[in-house]
C-alpha cells in the first residue's frame, strides 16, 4: 500500500490511520527481504467463437456482444400496462421510488475524491471523515421505534389489523369493545419492540466491546493510550506484534534495519500466512522514532476504490416461511372480501350496503389471525434458545432471532476453507526419493542418516561455534547401499531447509523482540526463542521438519543464510538470487554460495505440473504424486542443480541486462532464469498436510445425503483448493474435477464454457479471474452448468464475488442459501445469503459478530441443520397453519349464525370471549407444539435423507392450507349448526354450547396435531381446561350459570365436540395406515 501512496515532505511529520473499514490486519514481527516482480506473463491467445459454437439452452447466440447481455431479458414475460401493472406490484415500485427519491434529497452522498492526510496532525484534514468505529446495530435512540414499528406493518397481516382498529373510533363501524381489537395488537407489538430492544442491546454490547479496545498513539508529548474507535485520520499509531491494525494504515517505520515486517491478512482474504511488507524508505531511515515529529509532510492518497476492503452486504433479513404466510394471509383476505361481499349479496344489497360490507369484514376479520406474528415470533424465541442450550453443539450463539426455520430450507452451502473446513496447521507426512519413502513412523531413520555426514566434525567446548569447517563425508564400513541412502536424504533435507523464504525470528524470555543480528552476535540460537514466519504455512511446516530431523535454519537476511547441522556446528550459505513462487510458475527458487567450499548451487521446488519436464527423466515422479493427492497431501518436488563460478557470473550478467530493459522486461528475465531450469537433478517428493477441522469429512457426507449441495469459495490458490477439496472429501475419489483453464476474454470463456459443458457428474474447479469473464458474457450458462455439478470449488475469490456467488444463485435457483466463514472476508458472503453462520476461530471474530449464527467448529453444522432446523421449520409450519385454523372456525361460525338470522351483521360472541379464546383459552395449548418433534435428534443425524424433504416446502404449502380450511369450515359448521340444532329456548344457550364445544374442539385439535408427547405440552391443555371452567363462574353476562351446570349442557356439547372431531382422528388414523409419513418408518 505504501508503494501507491506517495509521500511527500514538507515542514511537518507522521504516520496515517484512514478511517476503519470492515477488514483488520495483524501485524508480526519484523522480517527481511522484498517481494519481486511476476516471473511470467502469459499473453493472450485469440480465439474464434465459430469453431465450437455454445448451445446450452434453447437459444442461440449471436457473434455481436450485445446479444450475449441482453439475453436474460429475452426471458422476461410480457410487460404489465396500465391499471393491470399498479394493481399487480406498481403501487409498491411507485412508493419505494418515492422514498428512495427523498432519501437521496435528504442524504446526498458525497463525491468521493482524493485525499491530503497531514502526518500527526488531525486537526489540519480539509474535510470531516467518519469515526473509526465499528457499528453493527440497526437503529438509534431516534429510530428505534419509526423502524419496529416499520418492520412490523409492512406485513399485510399487522397492517390490516391495524387498519380494523382504527376503525372501531367510527361509531357507525363499532361492532364491540375497544379492547377486543386493540389488545391484541398492542400485545403483538409490545413482544416485537422488547425483542428488537433485546437483539439490539445485544448488538450495542458487540461494538463496544471492538471498539474500546486500546492502542498507543505517539504524540509529541510520547505516547498515550487511546480507544480503537477515537483513532482520527493522521494519527501516527503504534502497532505492537501480534496486534491486529485498527484501520487502513500507512507503513511508516519498523524496528526493523531493512524496514520489513510481516503482517498476517486473514480478515481480507482469509489467508492466515504472513505477508511480507517495506515501510514508505523516507521514514524508515529516520534515527529514532520521535523524528518523524521533526518532519513536515503529508499523505495524498487516491479516492476510495471498490477493492478488496469493500464488502456488501443486506442490512436486514426476513425469513422464506415469514413470505410464505404472508402470501397465505393475502389469500385469506381475498377470501374474507368475498365471503362478506356474498354476505351482502344475499341481502339483496339493501339499505346501506356498503356499511354493511365493511361490518361484515369486521365481523369475519378473525380469519386473518393477529396473534400470527406473536406465535411465530416467540416461538423462534424458543427454536434460538434451544440451539444455545444443547450441549451437543457447545458455544453455538444465536445472533438473529427472526430465522432459525430458514436452517430448515437449504439448498447451497457455501464455506470458506482456511480455517474453516481446515485449520491452517501444516504437517510434514511424507518424504520420497524415488526408491525409498519415509512416513512419519520412519522419520528417525532420516535423522540416522543425516547424522552420517556431519559425524566428524564436533562444536567446540562450551557449546558455542563460530565458523563452520566442510561436513565432509565420513570413511564408514556401512555398505555402498547404505552410503548412497544417506546421501541422497542429505542432500535432500539441506536443498529443503535451504530453498524457501521462511525467516526466523527470535525473542528474550521476557518477551521482547530481539534483532536478528544481535542473536548472531550472542549466538542465542536456542529453539526456545525462536519462531519461524513465512509467506506461507507450508515454507514453515517444512523448515520445521528439517528442525526436526537435526538441520535447523538459525538465522537468515537480505543476503546470508546459518543452517545448525545435527552436531551443533554452524553452515553459513550466501544467498545470490532468490527466486519467489508466483501463480504462473508453479515454483520458487534460490541461488547459494556455500561459504566453506564456496560451491554454488541453483536449489529450486514447485509443483509437479510445473517441475516435471525440468527435472531430468524419472520414472516415478508422476505416480507417487498422484498417490500423495489421493491421501490428500500437497506435494512438492525439490531439485537441484551445481554450478560452476563462471556460469553463475554469465548467468548474472545476463539477468541484470534483462532486469535493466524497458521493454518486455518480464519476458526477458523469465527466459533468463528458464536458461537454468534444464536437467535439474531430481532431489526428492515431499508431502505436506493440511489439517482439517474435527470431523469435517463425515459433516461434509451428511450435507450431502441431505441434499445440500456444497460450494467452497476461498481466496486462496488453485492447487491448494483443489488439494482440500480431496481430502475433505468435498469432491469425493470416484468424482472427476474439471479444472477451468485461465480465461481472459470471450473467445477463451466461449471455448472453455464448450470444454465443459461436455463433462458429465464431475466436479468444478475455476479461478476468480475466470469466473469474472465469464459471468460478464454467459452468466446464465455458467450458473446453470455450475449448479448441476455435485461440487464446485472458486479459488482467488475477493470478497466481493464470494457475495455475487450467492446472489447469483439466489437469482438463478431460487432455493436458500447458506454462507459459512470464520474471517473477515467472508462478512460480504455471510450477509448477502440467505443464512449466515459465523465461526469463531484464529481469525477473529468479525464473521461471528455478523453472522446470523455463531458456532465454534464447522461439525456442529451438521446437528445446526438435521436437528434444530429441520425441527424449526416444522415446528413452525405447523404452529402457523394452526393458529390460521384457530381463526378460520371461528370465522367460519360467525358466517354461519348470520345466515341463518337474515344476513344480519350482529357478532356472535362478544367481549372477553373472543379476547380469551386466542389468548387464555387456547394460546398456551396452541404455542405448545414448539415442543413438538417428528423423531428423534439422534434419528434425524441418522437419517439426513428426512432433511432433504423439507427443501420442497411441502409441510406448509397451499395444498397443506387448503387441507387446513376444509378442516376448518366443516368443524366451524358442525359446531354452529349444532348449537341451534340443540338450544330449546334462550338464544344465550347456542352461545353456552357452540363456545364451550369450540374451546374443546381446539384442544383436541392440538392433541391431535402432537406427534410426540411433552410434559408442558400436557400442562398447557390441563391448565387452559382449568381456566376455562373456573372463568366460567364469571361469566354471567355471556352464559346462563343454571344452564351451564346441568347435564343437559353436558351432552349436548360433548355430542357436538364429538361430531367435529371424530371423522378427522378416523381419517389421520386411516392415511397413516395407507400413506405413512417417511419418518414414521424409522420410529421403533
Amino acid at each position: 500500500m505504501a508503494d501507491l501512496i506517495p509521500l511527500y515532505p514538507v515542514r511537518g511529520a507522521s504516520a496515517a490511520a484512514n478511517r476503519r473499514r470492515a477488514a483488520y490486519y495483524s501485524a508480526a514481527g519484523p522480517g527481511p527481504g522484498a517481494e519481486r516482480p511476476s516471473r511470467y506473463q502469459l499473453e493472450d491467445e485469440s480465439a474464434h467463437l465459430d469453431e465450437m459454437p455454445l448451445m446450452m439452452s434453447e437459444e442461440g447466440f449471436e457473434n455481436d456482444e450485445s446479444d450475449y447481455h441482453t439475453l436474460p431479458r429475452a426471458r422476461i414475460t410480457r410487460r404489465k400496462r396500465g391499471l393491470e401493472w399498479f394493481v399487480c406490484g406498481g403501487w409498491k415500485f411507485l412508493c419505494t421510488s418515492c422514498c428512495d427519491w427523498l432519501i437521496n434529497i435528504c442524504q446526498r452522498k458525497r463525491e468521493l475524491k482524493a485525499r491530503t492526510v497531514w502526518l500527526g496532525h488531525p486537526e489540519k484534514c480539509e474535510e470531516k471523515h467518519p469515526r473509526n468505529s465499528i457499528k453493527n446495530q440497526k437503529y438509534n435512540v431516534f429510530t428505534f421505534i419509526p423502524g419496529v414499528l416499520y418492520e412490523q406493518f409492512k406485513f399485510f397481516l399487522n397492517l390490516y389489523f391495524l387498519v380494523v382498529s382504527c376503525s372501531q373510533f367510527v361509531p357507525a363501524l363499532k361492532i364491540g369493545y375497544l379492547y377486543t381489537y386493540w389488545a391484541p395488537l398492542g400485545f403483538v407489538l409490545a413482544v416485537t419492540i422488547m425483542r428488537e430492544a433485546i437483539d439490539e442491546f445485544r448488538r450495542f454490547q458487540r461494538d463496544k466491546e471492538v471498539n474500546s479496545q486500546l492502542y498507543s498513539k505517539l504524540t509529541i508529548r510520547g505516547k498515550v493510550q487511546v480507544k480503537s474507535s477515537d483513532i482520527q485520520v493522521g494519527d501516527l499509531i503504534i502497532v505492537e506484534k501480534n496486534q491486529r491494525i485498527p484501520s487502513d494504515m500507512v507503513f511508516l517505520r519498523t524496528s526493523e534495519k531493512a524496514g520489513s515486517c510481516f503482517i498476517r491478512t486473514d480478515q481480507l482474504d482469509g489467508e492466515t500466512d504472513w505477508k511480507l511488507k517495506v515501510a514508505v524508505s523516507c521514514t524508515q531511515r529516520l534515527p529514532a522514532l520521535g523524528d518523524l515529529f521533526s518532519i513536515r509532510a503529508y499523505v495524498y492518497a487516491q479516492k476510495p476504490q471498490l477493492d478488496i476492503h469493500s464488502f456488501e452486504g443486506t442490512f436486514t433479513r426476513v425469513g422464506l416461511l415469514d413470505l410464505e404466510l404472508n402470501q397465505l394471509t393475502k389469500a385469506l383476505f381475498g377470501a374474507l372480501v368475498a365471503l362478506s361481499v356474498i354476505m351482502v349479496a344475499l341481502q339483496g344489497f339493501a339499505g346501506p350496503w356498503q356499511r354493511n360490507l365493511f361490518r361484515f369484514l369486521l365481523l369475519l376479520s378473525y380469519i386473518i389471525p393477529i396473534s400470527l406474528r406473536v406465535n411465530l415470533d416467540m416461538g423462534k424465541a424458543t427454536y434460538g434458545w434451544m440451539i444455545m442450550k444443547d450441549e451437543s453443539i457447545p458455544g453455538t450463539v444465536v445472533r438473529t432471532s427472526t430465522i432459525p426455520e430458514e436452517l430448515g430450507r437449504l439448498v447451497y452451502l457455501l464455506t470458506d476453507k482456511t480455517g474453516t473446513l481446515t485449520q491452517n496447521e501444516m504437517v510434514f507426512k511424507r518424504l520420497h526419493l524415488g526408491t525409498v519413502s519415509y512416513g512419519a513412523d520412519t522419520m528417525d531413520e532420516i535423522q540416522t542418516h543425516l547424522r552420517n555426514p556431519y559425524s566428524q566434525t564436533q562444536p567446540p567446548a562450551g557449546g558455542h561455534t563460530s565458523s563452520a569447517t566442510p561436513p565432509r563425508k565420513a570413511p564408514s564400513a556401512a555398505p555402498k547401499v547404505r552410503k548412497s541412502v544417506s546421501s541422497r536424504v542429505h542432500e535432500a533435507v539441506k536443498a529443503i531447509a535451504l530453498c524457501h523464504n521462511v525467516t526466523p525470528v527470535y525473542e528474550h524470555r521476557a518477551g521482547a523482540p530481539v534483532e536478528a543480528e544481535d542473536a548472531e552476535a550472542d549466538q542465542d540460537f536456542s529453539d526456545g526463542n525462536r519462531t519461524y514466519q513465512a509467506a506461507s504455512p507450508d515454507e514453515v511446516a517444512l523448515v520445521q521438519w528439517t528442525e526436526s530431523v537435526g538441520l535447523t535454519l538459525v538465522s537468515r537476511d537480505l543476503a546470508s543464510m546459518r543452517l545448525r547441522g545435527p552436531s551443533g556446528q554452524l553452515l553459513t550459505f550466501s544467498v545470490l538470487q532468490t527466486f519467489p513462487f508466483t501463480s504462473e510458475s508453479k515454483r520458487m527458487g534460490v541461488i547459494v554460495r556455500d561459504e566453506s567450499t564456496a560451491e554454488i548451487t541453483f536449489y529450486m521446488k514447485g509443483a509437479d505440473v510445473a517441475m516435471s519436464s525440468i527435472v531430468q527423466y524419472n520414472d516415478w515422479l508422476e505416480e507417487e504424486c498422484g498417490n500423495m493427492a489421493r491421501e490428500g497431501l500437497r506435494t512438492l518436488v525439490v531439485a537441484k542443480r551445481a554450478l560452476t563460478e563462471e556460469q553463475y557470473q554469465d548467468f548474472e550478467s545476463r539477468h541484470s541486462q534483462a532486469k535493466l530493459s524497458t521493454h518486455d522486461r518480464a519476458l526477458k528475465v523469465a527466459a533468463v532464469v528458464e536458461s537454468l531450469e534444464r536437467e535439474m537433478e531430481l532431489l526428492c517428493l515431499t508431502g505436506v498436510e493440511d489439517q482439517l477441522q474435527a470431523d469435517v469429512r463425515p459433516t461434509l457426507e451428511m450435507l450431502r445425503n441431505a441434499g445440500i449441495k456444497i460450494w467452497m469459495l476461498t481466496g486462496d490458490k488453485l492447487e491448494t483448493a483443489t488439494c482440500i477439496a480431496k481430502s475433505s472429501h468435498l469432491v469425493s475419489r470416484s468424482q472427476d474435477i474439471h479444472v477451468f483453464r485461465p480465461v481472459t476474454n470471450r473467445g477463451e470463456a466461449h471455448l472453455e464454457l464448450n470444454a465443459f459443458r461436455r463433462k458429465h457428474d464431475c466436479a468444478l474447479v475455476i479461478s476468480g479471474d475466470s469466473l469474472e469473464v465469464c459471468l460478464k458474457f454467459y452468466e446464465h450458462e455458467l450458473v446453470e452448468l455450475a449448479c448441476q455439478c455435485p461440487a464446485v470449488v472458486c479459488c482467488r475469490c475477493s470478497p466481493t464475488q464470494k457475495a455475487h456467488i450467492v446472489k447469483l444463485l439466489q437469482q438463478h435457483t431460487g432455493r436458500r442459501t447458506c454462507a459459512i466463514g470464520d474471517g473477515g472476508n467472508d462478512v460480504s458472503m455471510i450477509q448477502m445469503a440467505d443464512c449466515g453462520i459465523g465461526i469463531e476461530g484464529k481469525e477473529g471474530r468479525q464473521a461471528s459478530l455478523a453472522a446470523d449464527f455463531s458456532i465454534t467448529q464447522f461439525r456442529h453444522v451438521g446437528r445446526l441443520l438435521m436437528v434444530h432446523g429441520r425441527s424449526s421449520y416444522k415446528r413452525s409450519a405447523a404452529l402457523g397453519q394452526f393458529v390460521m385454523h384457530r381463526g378460520l372456525i371461528i370465522s367460519t361460525m360467525q358466517a354461519v349464525f348470520s345466515s341463518v338470522f337474515y344476513f344480519a351483521s350482529v357478532p356472535l360472541y362478544q367481549g372477553f370471549l373472543m379476547v380469551g379464546y386466542a389468548t387464555l383459552y387456547t394460546m398456551f395449548p396452541v404455542f405448545s407444539l414448539v415442543l413438538d418433534q417428528d423423531v428423534k435428534p439422534e434419528m434425524a443425524m441418522l437419517y439426513p435423507e428426512l432433511y432433504k424433504d423439507l427443501t420442497k416446502g411441502r409441510s406448509l404449502s397451499f395444498k397443506t392450507f387448503l387441507v387446513w380450511v376444509l378442516v376448518s369450515v366443516y368443524q366451524g359448521g358442525i359446531l354452529m349448526y349444532g348449537a341451534l340444532l340443540l338450544f330449546e329456548s334462550e338464544f344465550v344457550h347456542v352461545v353456552a354450547i357452540s363456545f364451550t364445544a369450540l374451546i374443546l374442539t381446539e384442544l383436541l385439535m392440538v392433541a391431535l396435531t402432537v406427534r410426540t408427547w411433552h410434559w408442558l405440552m400436557v400442562v398447557a391443555e390441563v391448565l387452559s381446561l382449568g381456566c376455562y371452567v373456573a372463568s366460567l363462574a364469571f361469566l354471567n353476562e355471556y352464559f346462563d350459570v343454571a344452564f351451564i351446570t346441568s347435564a343437559t349442557f353436558v351432552w349436548k356439547v360433548s355430542a357436538v365436540t364429538a361430531v367435529s372431531c371424530l371423522p378427522l382422528y378416523a381419517l389421520k388414523h386411516l392415511k397413516r395406515k395407507l400413506a405413512p409419513p417417511s419418518y414414521s418408518k424409522l420410529s421403533p
